[in-house]
């Protein structure tokens, strides 16, 4: 059975996508910036209690603040003068679904990959434990 060009062109869009929002988290300083605003949930956190954390210089935290939101694994909003960054969890999701579509070929996958196999899934989880807003 050919495929339409149609879904070959969208299945390259979420590939390329995909590819850039795991570059983003390939360097470590920016994996380290990502899990902590996991961690912190829906309140995220200002830039200058991430630096403390983690060890980081202002310069070098706002260059892989910036990255991480350019790519939409993250969010900034401005407080007055601070700017309070957390995970867009919607990106997040979109980028597990990805990674796990058609996991094990139908057949029984590990655990944990397997509590979260579908979309549906890790939205009810979430919302069970958070406030977040849905994904669309």
């Amino acid at each position: 059975m050919k495929q339409s060009h149609y879904f070959d062109i969208i299945q390259n869009m979420e590939t390329l996508n995909a590819a850039e929002l795991l570059a983003a988290l390939g360097h470590e300083a920016r994996l380290s910036i990502f899990r902590l605003l996991v961690e912190a949930g829906d309140e995220g956190l200002f830039p200058g209690v991430m630096g403390e954390r983690l060890g980081l210089v202002p310069a070098t935290l706002s260059f892989h603040l910036a990255h991480l939101s350019r790519v939409g694994l993250i969010r900034g909003q401005k407080e007055g003068r601070f700017i309070r960054y957390s995970t867009d969890y919607c990106t997040m999701d979109d980028l597990i679904a990805f990674l796990t579509h058609n996991c094990c070929q139908g057949s029984s996958c590990l655990p944990q990959t397997q509590a979260v196999a579908t979309a549906t899934q890790r939205r009810g989880s979430l919302q069970k434990t958070s406030s977040r807003k849905t994904c669309s």
